[in-house]
């Protein structure tokens, strides 16, 4: 396919006589028209168009080929894209949304331009499982393994959780009885939660202190973006994964309140369903997103 895209892409620098024009018409960058050209001119060892003040010029070369190409690369340019008229036109990926955001935005952008359409649905994990399981989504993303018959599930990533608080707020704590009884000292601290189960905190004191927390709530924002902005902002504390809460660590923003020897891990699962194969393009986004977790940061 590669030589394929170097010869369309000469075929379209020479009917438009532009390198502008071209990038316009194959929905890419000009920079990467031209570097095209120059690797086809390379390969081939011949100089197939002069760039001129109105746009380029074929050369005696770049007219012979385009006239031996033309039609064979337009032909092959259909049997290419036949296959993705038949495939289905939406992968629907059910996550969070700072998950979304954060993780899966980046990772399956790629994969628009080479057809893939993607529509995300935002929600809890329980309620986007069970719609996964009605076929209303093709894969989740989801930090909870529920036991739903006819799903499977395969582990994607490790997140460690840390404990964290605007610096006006971890000054309230004694660090001494902090030492000797970490909840007892956190015990005054307001929370900010992510749901009104405090199913991310919760989980943190219980691994932790062997209890769930006594503290007041006082907020709860389903986005762990919008949890971390009410931190920084004193609203109260919070566990956040690592990687979405150290940037702000490292600018002073929050500080970790509670250190310890082995933190929290929480997995993202990969959610289908079990009777059936994914689509060709759900397949896709399903080895994409595996591919792209080995490089998330893992603490």
């Amino acid at each position: 396919m590669q030589e394929l895209d170097l010869l369309h892409t000469f075929l379209e620098v020479h009917r438009a006589g532009s390198l502008t024009a071209a990038a316009s018409r194959l929905g890419v960058s000009q920079p990467a028209v031209s570097e095209r050209i120059a690797r086809l001119e390379a390969e081939l060892g011949d100089e197939l168009l002069v760039r001129t003040a109105r746009g380029v010029t074929p050369t005696a070369a770049g007219d012979a080929l385009a006239a031996r190409i033309g039609e064979p690369v337009d032909r092959l340019r259909e049997v290419w894209a036949a296959p993705a008229a038949s495939a289905p036109a939406t992968v629907r990926i059910g996550a969070a949304s700072d998950v979304t955001a954060a993780r899966l935005v980046p990772a399956l952008a790629p994969l628009t331009v080479q057809g893939v359409r993607i529509a995300f649905t935002l929600g809890l994990a329980h309620d986007l499982l069970a719609r996964l399981a009605d076929a209303e989504l093709d894969v989740v993303v989801s930090s909870v393994r529920a036991p739903m018959r006819g799903i499977r599930y395969r582990g994607l990533v490790d997140e460690e959780f840390v404990l964290v608080g605007a610096p006006s707020i971890a000054r309230t704590v004694d660090a001494a009885r902090l030492a000797a009884d970490p909840a007892a000292a956190l015990q005054h601290l307001p929370l900010v939660a992510y749901d009104a189960e405090l199913s991310i905190v919760r989980r943190y004191w219980r691994s932790q202190f062997g209890h769930r927390p006594a503290n007041p709530v006082a907020m709860t924002v389903p986005d762990l973006r919008g949890v971390l902005s009410a931190v920084i902002a004193g609203v109260g504390v919070s566990a956040l994964p690592r990687y979405l809460a150290q940037p702000a660590v490292d600018a002073g923003a929050v500080v970790v309140l509670h250190r310890l020897d082995e933190a929290p891990i929480n997995t993202l699962h990969l959610a289908i369903r079990a009777a059936e194969a994914p689509s060709p393009a759900a397949g896709r986004v399903i080895e994409v997103l595996v591919e792209r977790a080995r490089e998330w940061d893992v603490f």
